[in-house]
């Protein structure tokens, strides 16, 4: 591989995640919290000095972030890791065959989707690995999300508006620009297996162009509007409370 960034007639990139080199991040600092990336890939470039002392010369080049976010779930996987491990145990040789006839084991007390907390825990982490990675020495960072997980953080961005763009891509309304250098890649799984029992075929839907002032606006400007103008012209705070107390407090006369 360093022989062939040598001669520079290939191009080679390298790439860091949790298991496999371990993953990149920024360390802490009196001002801000660490912040460790998904998957790191870096472009590895013909350079003046070399990585080791009797290896070809190579340099960095640009590098990009990718995160991956699926969904959380209310109860705990700890059955459900049990049911399966122990089914293993118990039918080794035909243990996909009895699986398939008990699809209850892979969701035992897994009691659904947390969609709530899937925006909450992962907003701020996004916005700033989008504005984090805006720097010249890197090219962006890409966020993947299953369509059911977009679909849950619709309503937190305000319901946007996906505007289709020339080159096949969408944008958020009109934000970020012709050339914004973070995306967010939609994507889900098909109904059917592949041939040959091959696994589902994912298909990728959307690939929004965005950045984090856009995010940042649609989830703290257009979405708390929306919330407001949608009760009219009552505060809907103050309606519950009144209707709260009438119904628990009846004595103070509401």
């Amino acid at each position: 591989m360093i022989a062939e960034v040598g001669r520079g007639e290939t191009r080679v990139f390298v790439y860091f995640q949790g298991k496999l080199g371990g993953e990149i991040g920024l360390p802490k600092t009196s001002g801000s919290p660490a912040m460790s990336f998904d998957v790191t890939v870096v472009e590895l470039l013909p350079g003046q000095e070399g990585l080791y002392p009797s290896m070809q010369s190579v340099s960095l080049g640009k590098y990009g972030v990718i995160e991956l976010q699926t969904t959380d779930t209310h109860g705990t996987y700890k059955q459900t890791v049990d049911a399966l491990t122990n089914a293993l145990n118990l039918h080794p040789e035909d243990f996909h065959h009895q699986l398939s006839e008990n699809p209850q084991w892979a969701g035992k007390r897994v009691e659904g989707p947390n969609v709530s907390n899937v925006f909450k825990r992962t907003f701020y982490q996004v916005a700033f690995k989008f504005q984090a990675t805006k720097r010249e020495s890197s090219v962006g960072c890409i966020l993947v999300l299953p369509k059911p997980v977009w679909d849950s953080w619709r309503p937190f961005l305000g319901d946007p508006e996906i505007v289709e763009q020339a080159d096949g891509t969408q944008r958020l309304w009109d934000g970020s620009g012709s050339d914004p250098s973070d995306w967010i890649y939609v994507f889900d799984v098909a109904n059917l297996p592949g041939e040959a029992g091959s696994p589902a075929p994912l298909a990728v839907e959307l690939v929004i162009g965005t950045d984090a002032a856009t995010l940042s606006k649609a989830a703290l400007d257009i979405a708390p509007q929306k919330a407001v103008a949608g009760q009219g012209s009552q505060d809907a705070v103050l309606t519950a409370l009144h209707r709260r107390l009438k119904t628990n407090l009846p004595g103070l006369g509401f």
